[in-house]
This record gives structure tokens, sequence and C-alpha cells, in this order.
């Protein structure tokens, strides 16, 4: 670890140069939080919406997306320690009213495939329910024909959906619904007073809101502040300070007990979060593995636990390294959030704790010419159609058109110059945000490829 004094100076220097950080990277506003030891460092800069000019400081809640999950865990490992949940008894002998498409999977799914996403059924389902306390409980009731597109435990694809099952869960086997029990066994045992579970305790606060590239390419205020509230324990707008975040986090890194010595949670359950499920092919901005709720990432220095969030304009990032008592949370609104992230957030893991975060992939200088034939046609979920065809070079050409929510939230369609990174994975040529995305392509050799996996699973469909 490096020298103690390194840590003061390292925070110094974040907390002197973060405004000029966040402007350098086009994000309007961002709120960042370090806790190192015992001690919560935090800074501010920006604006909370260019549309009001009202500015961000360290008491701003920004969303916190799909980091949701982790607090949606820590209920359902509640449950666990309260001797109500098995994690290997089918989800279906708690939840009976649970009903999709491959009634077969859907009795054999288990708490535990969900938690690590490998249930295997479509993930990205995002109908809105309404607004009222019933909305996850008729959310779910909508999975009838839900696809399922692997066998339970067959492989990874992140799954929102599964964790809105989760949530109904929870609110099954605590009589109550989801936001309450998540203010009442987590944020007010913590002292979190922030934690905002819907756009009614937000707006108490001053709340950033999200921004979306405009027509000229620069950052405008969003037109819908959340997603709908039928997917709040998969992230749809859980919203909160940056410190509060690390309060949650402290408690992870205290064996599971609040400030006050109250146990939130089991010294247990918290290593058994941390623990690896199911390891992840070569892909880009995801981890080596994925535990109950965390995605784990490999370095040379240990084991780093975290997770990342988006919504409608807004991005999260979490990054723990539990062995030195190192956290660092990201919150932000808007523009090339990536960028921030590397001068804010990796350099401060390195700074503080000697830990090098891996380096995202990049194209081979000389990439390798391979026969595509298997990879080429068209794949489809509820959120994207993909076309795969061949550039006559050893390439490929993927075309991904959005569809559903993603397109009414003003995804536009993109293009990707594919050319060889590793196996069966190509790997974009410009980058996105900052990122060379990934593409990996799942099947047997020899015969058409089934899938083509970039961080979620999307079948084949010609």
């Amino acid at each position: 670890m490096p020298h103690d004094q390194t840590r003061p100076d390292a925070v110094r220097s974040l907390q002197e140069r973060f405004a000029d950080l966040v402007a350098e990277h086009g994000v309007p506003g961002a709120s960042i939080a370090v806790l190192t030891g015992d001690e919560v460092i935090t800074a501010a800069a920006g604006t909370a919406s260019l549309a009001t000019g009202v500015g961000v400081d360290t008491e701003t809640v920004f969303q916190i997306g799909s980091i949701t999950k982790i607090w949606t865990t820590t209920l359902v490992m509640q449950l666990v320690d309260d001797g109500l949940l098995d994690l290997d008894r089918p989800v279906r002998d708690y939840l009976p009213e649970l009903v999709i498409g491959d009634r077969e999977a859907g009795e054999a799914i288990t708490t535990r495939q969900l938690l690590c996403h490998t249930a295997g059924f479509e993930g990205d389902i995002f109908t809105d329910t309404g607004r009222g306390e019933d909305a996850v409980e008729r959310y779910v009731a909508t999975l009838t024909d839900l696809p399922q597109l692997f066998a339970p435990g067959e492989t990874f694809s992140y799954n929102n959906t599964g964790f809105v099952v989760l949530g109904r869960l929870v609110e099954v086997l605590r009589e109550a619904p989801f936001d309450q029990v998540l203010l009442d066994r987590i944020a007010r045992p913590l002292g979190l007073a922030s934690v905002s579970p819907s756009p009614y305790e937000a707006i108490l606060r001053r709340v950033a809101t999200g921004h979306l590239p405009g027509a000229d390419g620069a950052p405008e205020a969003a037109p819908t502040w959340a997603l709908a509230r039928s997917n709040a324990p998969a992230g749809s707008m859980l919203a909160m300070t940056a410190s509060d975040l690390l309060g949650f986090v402290r408690m992870h890194l205290s064996d599971g007990t609040a400030p006050d010595g109250t146990q939130v949670l089991s010294a247990a359950a918290v290593a058994a979060m941390r623990e690896r499920q199911v390891e992840l092919p070569l892909l880009s901005g995801m981890g080596s593995a994925w535990g109950l709720g965390w995605e784990l990432i490999d370095t040379p220095q240990g084991t780093v636990i975290a997770h990342d969030g988006g919504t409608i304009g807004q991005a999260a990032f979490l990054r723990v390294v539990p062995e030195h008592g190192l956290a660092v949370a990201l919150l932000t609104n808007g523009g090339e959030v990536f960028g921030l992230f590397n001068a804010a957030v990796a350099r401060l893991l390195e700074e503080l704790g000697g830990v090098r975060l891996p380096e995202r992939p990049t194209p081979p200088d000389a990439p390798a010419t391979v026969d595509v034939d298997r990879f080429l046609g068209h794949y489809a979920d509820t959120i994207y159609d993909i076309e795969v065809t061949a550039n006559g070079a050893g390439g490929l050409v993927l075309d991904r058109t959005p569809k559903d929510i993603i397109a009414e939230i003003g995804e536009q369609p993109m293009r990707f110059s594919l050319v060889h990174l590793d196996g069966d994975s190509f790997i974009a040529t410009e980058p996105v945000r900052g990122i060379h995305v990934v593409f990996a392509f799942l099947g047997e050799a020899d015969v058409p490829a089934k899938y083509v996996h970039y961080g979620r699973v999307v079948v084949r469909a010609d």
C-alpha cells in the first residue's frame, strides 16, 4: 500500500481539481465521495440541471441506477438471515404468482440464479404498471409470456427483470411495499437521510436531472426524470447523495453492522455476496465474474467489488476494495462520464490503495483474420434488433436498432465496425463514450452462433 501521506495528498488534489475535471469531460454536474478508513471525504461541482441552473453540492441527490441491485440483494440476504428464504429452492416455492413463458424453467429458477444473472429469461422488460404501491406486483403479473433465452444456470446475462422479481419476493415475505422495506430495513437503521426511493422523496432535496446529447451533441436536460416505478428494485429511480451511498458500503465493510452497532446484515451474508458465482466471457465494462449482486473485478492486487448504474441521462459508479477499507462513489448527470471515471475513481483507487483497475479492451494493432460466416445473421430481444454482416476484410459490421422503451427514451441506431479480438469475441474499432464495445458470439463451434453477448445475451432470430 502507498505511504499514508498519499491519502491526504490524493484527496486534497481531488477536491481542488474536481470542478476542472467535471468541466473538462463535459459533465453537467457530479458528486464524488471517498471512504478511506473511518473517514468520508466529498466533493461536488457543476449544475444539477442545465434547464434550471441550480448548482450541485455534496447534498445533491443523484439516481444510482443499477447500484440499487446491491440494496435489493441486501434485502434478499436479510430474508436468508431471518430464516425466511433458501437461495437454492425454486423461487416459485415462495412466489407462486410468478409464471413465465417457459413453464419448466419457471419451476426450476432459484433465487441464487436471479441474484447472479443466470436465470436465463429475457432481462430488459420495462413495462410501466403505474405509480401505485402495487406497481411491482402488477409488473410480475405481466410476465406470463416472458421468453426464456437459455436454460437456468447456463451462462450470465445481465437481467433487470430478475431483480424486479426479487423485489416482489421481498414484498411478499415482508408483507410491505418494496420502497417501505428498503427504508425500514436499510436506510433508517444506517441513518441515511437522503435516500429517496421515489421522486416524492427526492423532490424535497436538491436533486440532479439527467442530460442526454442534443442535436449538436451537447448535453440537454432529459425530458423525463425516472424510468417506471415497476422497475424500482432493479434501479429505475432510487436516488441519494454520494456520501449516503458510502454509508451503505461502510455497513458492508463492517460485517453488516451499522455505526450504532445494529446488525443490519449478518457477516456470513456479507461474505456470501462477494463469493464468485459465475464467470463472465470477455466483455467491455464488466468484471471477471459475478457474485450475489456484486460485480467482481480481478486485479493483480486482489478483487474489487463493484457496480455501476445508468438511468435517463444519469450514470453512477461504485468501486470497493474491502481489504483496504477503501471505496469510491461517483454520481453524474451526463457528458463523458467514463473519462471522468478514469480521471477520478480509477486514479483514487491507485493512489489510495495501490489498486490498478484492468484496462478496458482496445482494438489490436493487427487483428487476426478469421472465418466470420457463422456469426452472420439477425439477432433480437425486446430492446434491440441486431444485424451482423461481413465487411469483406475479415471483420464484421453490427447494426443495432433500439426499440420499445430504449427507443422511447431517445437511444439512436448505431453501427459498429468490428475486428477480431480473441476467440469468438470482436471489438468495435471506434469508441462509444470512451469505450470500445466488445461483442462475444456464443454457441457450439462449426455451427451458426446461437447468441451475441455484450453483457446481455441476444438470441439469433433468423
